[in-house]
């Protein structure tokens, strides 16, 4: 038992709870313990196994996810973005590929424009649940971005040209049957947020752009560096244009095969990529073109 990590039990604890949409209050009342006590086991404070197996039943996930030992899986965005604030939070590496690029890179204007493409997606019966999980999804994206301009992680960010074009093309929209005029104004906010990107490969230190000439996969993945462990996620949500929040199952991990994998081919990536000004000169011709 000396060996277990009780602070990072104590954040999956957090994680699932959040995306069950559970207080506190709720999870106290039905174990039986205070309040203060479930903000100790989040806080990492030894917790018994007896009491791990109860939260785990009430969590709905295996015992061996809380603990470390098997994947995590996340059956909605609000606890896996949660998951990611708590790993990015203690990262000094994150090595992401995200379609068209990491939500951390866009501009402060994104984030309006991001909850209008959300309300264009949604379909004629939206429910209540997803309503609210949407905006405490909004909430925690904002605290990612806030995190990293606090803390500022090295990201190393795999970005396909290829799809920074297409962004460009559709523009900022949650759907494409919208008025010309609309979709006029979102290709213009598309094009200034790449242009914040290569601002920032000016202008941030602590940001390294790989482009490569070459569509991705669908599924977008961070592998984060942390000093006494590395994780992979995984994931089927989408940042950009025509977004999806609410549809899909994400995966956390800490497997060495999972990590070693995801390395390698990130590593095979970056090796057919260019970065720096160089990139920022292909971002800029692709620029000029359209």
């Amino acid at each position: 038992m000396s060996q277990i990590d009780y602070s990072a039990i104590g954040e999956r604890l957090r994680a699932y709870r959040i995306g069950r949409q559970l207080s506190a209050n709720q999870i106290a009342k039905q174990l039986g313990i205070s309040r203060a006590a479930v903000y100790r086991l989040e806080h990492g404070i030894v917790v018994k196994l007896d009491t791990l197996d109860r939260l785990a039943h009430l969590l709905k996930v295996p015992i061996n996810s809380l603990l470390g030992s098997e994947t995590e899986y996340f059956d909605n965005s609000l606890g896996y973005f949660e998951r990611m604030h708590q790993l990015e939070a203690k990262s000094t590496k994150v090595v992401s590929y995200f379609d068209p690029f990491s939500y951390l890179l866009t501009s402060d204007q994104y984030f309006d424009y991001f909850l209008r493409m959300l309300q264009e997606a949604r379909p004629q019966h939206f429910p209540v649940e997803a309503q609210v999980i949407q905006k405490k999804t909004l909430d925690i994206l904002y605290r990612r971005k806030e995190t990293f301009t606090k803390i500022n992680f090295e990201i190393n960010s795999i970005v396909s040209i290829r799809q920074i074009e297409r962004f460009l093309h559709i523009g900022l929209v949650g759907r494409l049957d919208l008025p010309a005029s609309t979709r006029m104004e979102r290709a213009l906010q598309a094009r200034r947020e790449v242009e914040h990107l290569i601002c920032q490969i000016e202008q941030n230190p602590h940001l390294n752009i790989y482009l490569v000439d070459e569509l991705l996969p669908n599924l977008t993945f961070q592998i984060f560096y942390q000093p006494t462990a590395s994780y992979v996620a995984v994931s089927p949500y989408r940042l950009g244009e025509l977004p999806n929040i609410h549809c899909g199952i994400a995966s956390v991990t800490s497997s060495t095969e999972a990590v070693d994998m995801h390395k390698h081919m990130a590593n095979e990536l970056i090796a057919r990529s260019v970065s720096g000004e160089e990139a920022r000169q292909q971002i800029l011709r692709l620029l000029a073109k359209l």
